[in-house]
């Protein structure tokens, strides 16, 4: 059953963790799984006079996309970044590695869909956050190993950075909107290490040419392209359920790796990317990030991108 609100849904970018579970699942069939009531919280926040939240910014569960049953986790960007910590990277990896267990089995799920809105690690927990890191990419390559797809969504304000494009890339099929943004190494923090000639982090033009959704999904960083409303995100998620993503296999690994391999060969000396639309052929290069969203996603189909190793 679609949402009763499917038509009208907001922006992805200004909705919070829960309102986008509530518009992409089917109306009614989120379970949540240690949610607010039980108050499991990070212990580490008071010794900095913060805040903790009664879920620690990751909302876990189950429910359905057109009558399927997946699994669902959701950073809330508000609170702390969206930050891989203690606490929230135990509920994610706790939830992925009960999908790999119960693969196979009557509690099987279709797929696993990540809503990652997060800077990376949290600097207050910065050791657990980077073993949650780690663990969660472990985690999603046992799920996609157990021939379960892993498909991350990205919009929101905090975009998917440090730990967090780690986690992405690790994922079978990449969700993206213009306001999505991805990458390893935030704007301010190559700022500070190589200076501002190197990367100004208050361009914000120039951060979202090289680290935003039309950058991604035109250099194959992501696979899909929505416009920013959750119901385009809800349509794109089912497609994906219905047309299944790359298995995790070596020959999926080596396709991969061999399109990183062109990639950095054809594009690793530019410094922005209207040069690399130019050595890759598109036309008006220069425009690409002046189109409009019906515009740009023609464009997409007509210059046939499409990427399928992942």
């Amino acid at each position: 059953m679609i949402p009763e609100n499917v038509m009208n849904q907001p922006s992805w970018y200004e909705s919070s963790a829960r309102a986008r579970i509530e518009g992409l699942l089917d109306a009614g069939s989120f379970k949540e799984i240690l949610g607010p009531q039980d108050q499991v919280m990070s212990p580490h926040l008071a010794l900095f006079d913060l805040p903790p939240a009664f879920d620690d910014g990751m909302i876990i569960g189950r429910g359905l996309i057109d009558g399927r049953p997946v699994a669902i986790a959701a950073q809330e960007g508000q609170f702390m970044g969206g930050t891989f910590a203690e606490v929230s990277g135990a509920k994610l990896v706790g939830l992925l590695r009960a999908v790999a267990r119960n693969a196979g089995t009557p509690q099987e799920v279709s797929t696993v869909f990540l809503l990652l809105d997060t800077g990376g690690v949290r600097l207050q927990e910065a050791n657990a956050g980077e073993m949650a890191v780690s663990e969660t990419i472990h985690a999603i390559l046992d799920v996609r190993h157990a021939g379960v797809p892993v498909v991350a969504l990205i919009g929101g304000r905090a975009g998917a950075f440090g730990g967090g494009g780690l986690v992405t890339a690790c994922c079978s099929h990449i969700i993206i909107s213009e306001q999505g943004r991805i990458s390893v190494s935030g704007p301010e923090v190559i700022e500070t290490n190589k200076g501002v000639e190197e990367f100004d982090s208050r361009d914000r033009a120039l951060v979202w040419r090289v680290t935003g959704g039309r950058s991604r999904v035109l250099l194959g960083g992501a696979d899909s392209y929505v416009k920013g409303d959750i119901g385009s995100f809800r349509k794109a998620a089912a497609q994906v359920i219905n047309n299944n993503a790359p298995p995790l296999s070596l020959e999926t690994l080596e396709r991969e790796q061999g399109r990183l391999e062109h990639r950095l060969k054809a594009y690793g000396n530019c410094h922005d990317t209207p040069e690399i639309w130019v050595i890759a052929g598109f036309s008006t290069p220069a425009a690409i990030t002046d189109l409009t969203e019906d515009a740009f996603i023609d464009l997409l189909v007509k210059e046939g991108v499409r990427h399928d190793a992942r």
